[in-house]
């Protein structure tokens, strides 16, 4: 029995020189369930909370730019307008000068062409300006400036011109109005750049024919639309190509008189 005492008492001491040992991982437990923030993660959310200010700033500046923007696409449309009213004038007075001087050296099937490209033209510069007064835009007076050379410098002039409102004006002109959706302007616009279209061959047929001598071949009657400018030669299809106005309505040009 003394010997069972003495084992007791030894198992009692064991233990409790054990179990404070094994106690001492609780603290460390419990610290690691809590949350810790450290100056790294603070700085990294600030910086989150910054870039999202940021971004709203950055939103609202835009939202800013776009309001201006579309304040200068229209202001830019109307502008195109003018410009496009101008060109479409000066080209009207220039082709009609260009049409007798071509008589004046002999050219009649050439002048005719003049003639009609004239009038086409003029249409153009009355949609032109009836979009800009259905704007409320004031149109200027315009005083055309132009040289009048030979019949084939004239047509070459011609040429460029068209070439030019082809490639570059028109398909500008066009997106900008397109962006702000000014239905008038894109109509006006629309038909002539497809007028001009037809035009450029016309002129292209008229140099060659000139260099080849053949220019009594050339077409001497065409036929004008009145609601977008479409040119024919010769004859008129029963409606326009552009506009799908009447042949009826069509503006014959036979005589350098009309």
């Amino acid at each position: 029995m003394k010997g069972i005492s003495i084992i007791t008492t030894a198992i009692f001491l064991v233990s409790m020189l054990i179990l404070p040992s094994c106690n001492s991982n609780a603290p460390g437990q419990d610290e690691m369930k809590k949350p810790v923030s450290t100056a790294q993660d603070s700085a990294a959310i600030n910086a989150s909370l910054g870039e999202q200010d940021d971004d709203e700033g950055n939103d609202a500046k835009q939202g800013k730019a776009y309001s201006g923007g579309a304040g200068s696409a229209v202001a830019l449309n109307m502008e195109n307008m003018q410009e496009a009213y101008k060109g479409e004038t000066t080209a009207s007075a220039k082709y009609a000068e260009y049409s007798k001087k071509a008589e004046q050296e002999g050219y009649h099937q050439v002048a005719m062409l003049f003639k009609a490209a004239s009038v086409s033209e003029k249409t153009h510069a009355n949609n032109h300006r009836a979009v800009l007064e259905e704007a409320g835009q004031v149109v200027p007076q315009i005083t055309p400036t132009f040289t009048v050379l030979s019949t084939l410098e004239n047509l070459k002039d011609a040429l460029a011109g068209e070439t030019y409102e082809i490639t570059t004006m028109y398909p500008q002109f066009l997106t900008n109005a397109d962006a702000v959706g000014n239905q008038f302007s894109l109509i006006s616009l629309n038909y002539a750049y497809k007028t001009e279209q037809k035009h450029k061959p016309l002129y292209e047929k008229a140099i060659a024919a000139l260099g080849n001598n053949t220019e009594k071949t050339l077409p001497s009657v065409y036929y004008v639309c009145p609601t977008c400018g479409n040119t024919y030669e010769t004859t008129a299809p029963k409606r326009c190509g552009i506009s799908m106005t009447g042949a009826e309505k069509f503006i014959r040009i036979s005589t350098l008189n009309s």
